[in-house]
């Protein structure tokens, strides 16, 4: 994150904070996946891959995740 001028402009004063623009991101994302269960939500909503977006639905739902057969 931070490549563009807009993103430049706001790490610093979320640094100030304590905060940083990528871990903010990652919670906002895992925020949204805990109100839902539909990877295609998002993979719109963020722009995911599909992959990425089932990783989120995993970890935000982990008692309803059953493991995959082709990646265990």
């Amino acid at each position: 994150m931070g490549g563009s001028p807009a993103g430049h402009g706001i790490n610093k004063p979320l640094r100030a904070h304590g905060h940083q623009a990528g871990r903010l991101h990652v919670d906002r994302i895992l925020n949204e996946a805990q109100h839902t269960d539909d990877p295609l939500h998002l993979i719109r909503l963020f722009g995911l891959s599909p992959r990425t977006a089932m990783k989120y639905i995993h970890a935000a739902h982990p008692h309803r995740s059953q493991s995959d057969p082709i990646t265990s």
